[in-house]
């Protein structure tokens, strides 16, 4: 590659046009008219791809503009959480970020309404292209839809050309939208063709720079000219040396390198998958990623191909575009057999991968002030004689506060646990600052495992924010009476149920103390049986225990049912902090804990003040960060002795 060396590339892929979000009819088979509730993803064909090259391994970046308002903030977020490069990506004050509505009618109708009349990224300029950041990638994707307004058209020839002076490698992706052309009536957005010669000449513009040149049968009669698919590439192949990938739906695809004749033949034939199609919204996107995960790593174009119509498969089973495409290890395991169900999105194993290589951001540590407690705080309240429960809000939101002190503003690595009911303002404050929020589901003391909220745990968390983590405690022992641990494991599934509905991570915290005696294997046997119920959850919170054969238990547990667990956090159950911290120094070399969720032993004695008047607001804040520094400075120093060590 001549230019700028390969190697010295900070990126592998820049998408360039559209971002939007796609607000997605949850319910499936009826008509869009019918739909009553939406989930919200980042969408947009470009988006959705640099989002998948990046699950797969790429270094991408995104070229676009998104509005000055909570859904270009959204995209914005959701890229940086994805791993895309946002640099190239500018804010219009002026205009606001697109939307789609989007629906799922049957296997062949999905019906859609674009709302992007004047919308930010279709303002993409010639300005907003920096030459140094397209020099910065290997290759650049331009979009087809894009270029129906002539400022995005600019632009894209503009990162095109930057990108071919400098050695790189320009690809196209057709796209063909004729309802963005204004060749279809607005509430049309599904209409995939639409012939007409002044949409073939704009497109053919860009064709002479391009190395890679990928649509389906359909979008490369609008780049040729015809409807003979055949006829239509040869029309293309006058025009560029490109590499040619048709695809074909579940007959895969073919690409051409060279002449195009009168049949197939020619064409290297990338096999396809049968899959059975849920939705086909995004697949051509994750194909193109897929094709580009090969392509740009110097991989055969069958090989390409096979990553291609293997994304592109996963992707039509599911709900959504981009957050429906696969990791690399997905896509690993997902060639690597042969007997997946029809209904794919139906093997619980492909989706617990895709949840669990897909989650953001990692944690090498966390630290958590826990003020879920709620019969706790009513014991309290009555022991003191006072009526002062309508107060314990005010003081759940002070432990905001308190964090902040001890992060010093920096939300990394520590969190807050806490209740619906009495810390609801505290959960509020915590909202986009970027602390782990944790939040209880469980009725306080029950078991058998009881819900907050009602009979139905699903439609609970359906009004939770999807950054909430959702904590569950169960006192559960696995010697428990057999009645018991049914009716709890009964409703353990419930819940994983719905929190993979409903897109909230699992805190699953397991106290066995309290019924009955605690070997070195009891917690292990626990979490062995959780598994055993098809029970995945991202987090344990477990006692503390200062035996490290318990711990090695543990995590060999973890390691061989769920390596891609978060972790452990330790938990408090009112013990003193001497003591708390004597158990840090023993658990810090077990990498599966990442540290602690500890309550009462750091608000118990602040709040009992601060109840009775002895103390103000600003003492309370003072106590509760002192107590909470301590254990964040322990758990820190017994981590770091154990790595030194």
């Amino acid at each position: 590659m001549a230019g700028v060396a390969e190697a010295e590339r900070a990126l592998d892929l820049i998408t360039v046009g559209r971002a939007g979000v796609d607000l997605y009819g949850q319910q499936i088979g009826g008509r869009l008219e019918d739909m009553a509730s939406f989930a919200k993803y980042i969408g947009g064909s470009p988006t959705n791809t640099a989002v998948g090259a990046a699950r797969l391994g790429l270094k991408a970046g995104l070229l676009t503009r998104v509005g000055a308002d909570h859904m270009g903030r959204f995209i914005r977020e959701e890229l940086v959480r994805e791993g895309v490069d946002v640099a190239g990506v500018a804010t219009d004050p002026e205009r606001l970020t697109a939307l789609v509505i989007l629906g799922i009618r049957n296997p062949v109708d999905f019906p859609l309404i674009f709302y992007r009349e004047n919308c930010a990224d279709m303002a993409l300029c010639e300005d907003d292209v920096d030459p140094a950041f397209v020099r910065s990638a290997g290759a650049v994707l331009i979009n087809g839809t894009h270029l129906s307004r002539p400022g995005v058209l600019a632009a894209s020839l503009k990162a095109a050309r930057i990108m071919k002076e400098s050695g790189g490698r320009v690809v196209f992706d057709i796209d063909y939208r004729p309802v963005l052309w204004g060749l279809a009536a607005r509430d049309n957005g599904e209409d995939r063709f639409v012939a007409n010669d002044y949409v073939t000449n704009e497109l053919q513009q860009v064709l002479a720079l391009c190395d890679l040149i990928v649509g389906t049968e359909e979008e490369l009669h609008i780049l040729g000219g015809t409807t003979d698919t055949l006829a239509a590439m040869r029309a293309v192949r006058a025009r560029s040396e490109a590499l040619i990938v048709c695809k074909r739906g579940p007959l895969g695809c073919v690409a051409f390198s060279g002449a195009i004749g009168e049949d197939w033949a020619g064409g290297i034939v990338g096999r396809g998958f049968p899959i059975e199609v849920f939705n086909v919204l995004g697949a051509g996107d994750a194909f193109m990623a897929g094709f580009l995960r090969g392509w740009l790593r110097g991989e055969p174009v069958d090989r390409c191909c096979t990553f291609a119509n293997a994304c592109g498969a996963i992707v039509v089973s599911r709900h959504g575009c981009a957050p429906a495409e696969p990791s690399w290890q997905e896509l690993q395991l997902f060639l690597d057999r042969q007997d997946w169900p029809y209904r794919l999105r139906e093997s619980a194993m492909l989706e617990q991968i895709h949840w669990s290589s897909n989650r953001h951001p990692e944690y090498d540590a966390l630290t958590v002030l826990a003020i879920d407690h709620r019969s706790q705080f009513r014991d309290l309240v009555s022991s003191l004689g006072t009526d002062n429960l309508d107060r314990v809000p005010a003081f759940k939101n002070l432990a905001m506060q308190a964090i902040d002190r001890v992060s010093g503003g920096s939300s990394e690595r520590f969190g807050i646990l806490a209740d619906g009911h009495f810390g609801m303002r505290a959960l509020e404050a915590a909202a986009g600052t970027g602390l782990w929020i944790g939040r209880p589901i469980e009725l306080p003391g029950s078991c058998p495992l009881e819900f907050e909220g009602g009979a139905d745990v699903a439609a609970t968390l359906a009004e939770w924010p999807a950054d909430h983590i959702v904590k569950c405690l169960a006192f559960y022992h696995p010697d428990d009476p057999e009645d018991l641990r049914a009716r709890q494991d009964r409703q353990l599934l419930r819940l994983f149920d719905a929190c993979r509905k409903t897109g909230h991570e699992l805190l699953l915290e397991v106290i066995a103390s309290k019924n009955g005696p605690i070997a070195q294997d009891t917690i292990a046997r626990v979490i062995s049986h959780v598994y055993d119920l098809g029970i995945y959850p991202d987090w344990w919170k477990l006692e503390p225990d200062a035996n490290v054969v318990t711990w090695g238990e543990i995590e060999r547990v973890i390691e061989a049912r769920d390596p891609q667990c978060r972790g452990v956090v330790l938990l408090g159950l009112s013990a003193p902090t001497d003591e708390l911290l004597a158990s840090f120094a023993s658990t810090a070399g077990a990498p599966i804990v990442k540290g602690f969720a500890v309550g009462r032993t750091i608000w118990q004695e602040p709040a009992s003040q601060w109840l009775k008047g002895e103390i103000d607001d600003s003492q309370a804040i003072e106590l509760l960060a002192a107590n909470f520094r301590v254990l964040v400075d322990g758990w820190q120093a017994a981590r770091a002795g154990k790595v030194a060590a």
